[in-house]
C-alpha cells in the first residue's frame, strides 16, 4: 500500500510526544489513523525508542477479542510497562473496550507512560470519558486525504484540474490511491466502507432498527450539501414522500452521522449582530466520492462540491468554520481561528458578471478588516477588488497562493 506523509499529523504527535497529555485521533474510519500510529512508531524506532517500550493493540482485531474486557486490557499494558523509562501504549479503536475510561485513567496515572488512542466515533469524547479525563487528553481530527496530499502522491503534479477530477470523483480515503484507474473497485471499496459506517457505526450503536429510513436522510443530506437545512425541513421532505419520521428522530440520526463523521456542520453566524444562530445550518460530507457512489454522477454540482472541499480544507487548517448571513445576503464560510478571521466565497466560476457581482456583494458589505477571498475553479490571473482577493481554488488547496 502506497504510504503518503501525513505532515500535518504528524508534526502534532511528535510535538505532544512525552507530554503528560493523553492524545485521542479521532476520524471517520479508514481515513489513516492506524497508519499514521504506524508511521508515529517508525518515528519512535527511528528515534532509538526499543519495541519492548511500544504496547501496540488494534481492539478490531479478532485475536485480540479478549482485550475488549477492562481487566484484561489493564492487566495487559501494565504487565508490559517498562521501569524507569518511558513506554509509549498504541490502542487502535479504544471504545471496543467496556469501560475503558477507567483502564485509561489508571494507566494515566501511572509514571513513565505516553498514551495515544484512536476512535472511529465522536462519542469517545464525550459523556463519561469527557468527565472522567477532563483536562488530561487533546483531541487530534483526522480526515481522508487532502488534495494536496493527494496531488503529492500522484507522478502528474503539474495537472491540477485533472487530478481534482480523480480527487473528488474517485475518493478521499487513502486506500483509493492503490485502485487507480479501477473505477469499479473504488466503488465496491467506498460502497462497503459506507456499509460498515452505516450499519456498525451508526445503527448498532445507536440502535436504530429502521435502516432504509437512516440511509434516506443520508442520502437527502448527501444530495444537499451546501443548502441550508433543519431537522425539520428533512422530517417533512420524508414525510412527503409517504415516510413517517418526527423531528426528534431526524435530530438523533443527524448526531449519529456527526458522531461518525460521516457529516459536519457548519453553524449559520450573523455577521453584522455578531452572534451565532440555532436554525439552518449546512452540512458537508467527509468525501465526495462517496457522494457518487451513493447518489451517482448526474448529482454532481461542480459549485457546491467545491465548498465542500474547501469547508474540511479550513477544519483542516485549524479552524472553526461557519456560514455567514448579512441581511437577506449570505458568506458561504466563515473562518475562525482565535482571534483571526478570514472570509471565503466559493464558486465554480465567476468569469460571467452577474455571477461574479452576486459573489463580490456579501463581501463588499463586511465593514471589518479581515481577509476576504473568492476561491473559484477558473484559471485566470488572481485579481483584486478593494481589497477581495479572487484566486484559483485549486492553486489555493495545495497552498500556492
Amino acid at each position: 500500500m502506497k504510504l503518503i506523509e501525513r505532515t500535518e499529523y504528524m508534526e502534532k504527535l511528535k510535538a505532544l510526544r512525552d507530554k503528560q497529555i493523553i492524545k485521542v485521533i479521532t476520524g471517520v474510519r479508514r481515513c489513516g489513523k492506524s497508519t499514521l500510529m504506524n508511521m508515529f512508531q517508525s518515528y519512535l524506532a527511528d528515534e532509538g525508542v526499543d519495541s519492548s517500550r511500544i504496547i501496540r493493540i488494534n481492539l478490531e482485531d479478532y485475536d485480540r477479542r479478549e482485550l475488549k474486557d477492562p481487566d484484561k486490557l489493564h492487566s495487559y499494558i501494565k504487565e508490559r510497562l517498562a521501569e524507569n523509562k518511558t513506554t509509549y501504549i498504541f490502542i487502535d479503536e479504544v471504545q471496543q473496550c467496556r469501560e475503558f475510561p477507567a483502564v485509561i485513567d489508571s494507566l494515566y496515572l501511572k509514571p513513565d507512560v505516553d498514551i495515544y488512542l484512536t476512535g472511529s466515533n465522536a462519542s469517545l469524547l464525550s459523556g463519561e470519558i469527557a468527565t472522567l479525563l477532563s483536562g488530561r487528553y487533546i483531541e487530534i481530527s483526522m480526515l481522508p486525504l487532502s488534495f494536496k496530499e493527494y496531488v503529492s502522491a500522484s507522478d502528474k503534479a503539474d495537472n491540477l484540474p485533472a487530478l481534482y477530477r480523480e480527487y473528488i470523483e474517485g475518493s478521499s480515503f487513502p486506500y483509493v490511491l492503490n485502485l487507480k484507474g479501477q473505477p469499479s473497485e473504488i466503488k465496491d471499496y467506498l460502497e462497503g466502507l459506507y456499509s460498515t459506517i452505516v450499519i456498525k457505526d451508526i445503527s448498532s450503536r445507536k440502535k436504530i432498527s429502521d435502516t432504509m429510513m437512516l440511509e434516506s436522510i443520508i442520502r437527502f443530506v448527501f444530495d444537499n450539501i451546501g443548502n441550508p437545512l433543519s431537522t425539520k425541513k428533512i422530517a417533512d421532505t420524508m414525510v412527503s414522500s409517504g415516510r413517517k419520521i418526527d423531528v426528534k428522530t431526524v435530530e438523533k440520526y443527524m448526531e449519529a452521522l456527526m458522531e461518525s463523521f460521516i457529516a459536519y456542520k457548519a453553524l449559520r453566524y450573523d455577521i453584522k449582530g455578531k452572534q451565532y444562530l440555532k436554525t439552518l445550518e449546512k452540512y458537508y460530507v467527509v468525501d465526495i466520492g462517496m457522494r457518487y457512489v451513493l447518489l451517482g454522477s448526474r448529482y454532481a454540482d461542480a459549485g457546491h462540491i467545491l465548498e465542500n472541499v474547501i469547508y474540511l480544507e479550513l477544519i483542516r487548517r485549524g479552524y472553526t468554520v461557519f456560514t455567514g448571513k448579512l441581511g437577506e445576503l449570505e458568506v458561504d464560510f466563515v473562518a475562525v481561528n482565535g482571534k483571526h478571521t478570514v472570509y471565503y466565497q466559493a464558486a465554480a466560476t465567476v468569469r460571467d458578471e452577474n455571477t461574479l457581482k452576486r459573489e463580490l456583494s456579501p463581501l463588499q458589505k463586511i465593514t471589518d478588516h479581515y481577509q476576504k477571498f473568492i476561491l473559484t475553479l477558473d484559471d485566470d490571473p488572481e485579481a483584486d477588488y478593494d481589497g477581495i482577493r479572487k484566486i484559483n481554488a485549486l492553486e489555493w488547496l495545495v497552498d500556492k497562493s
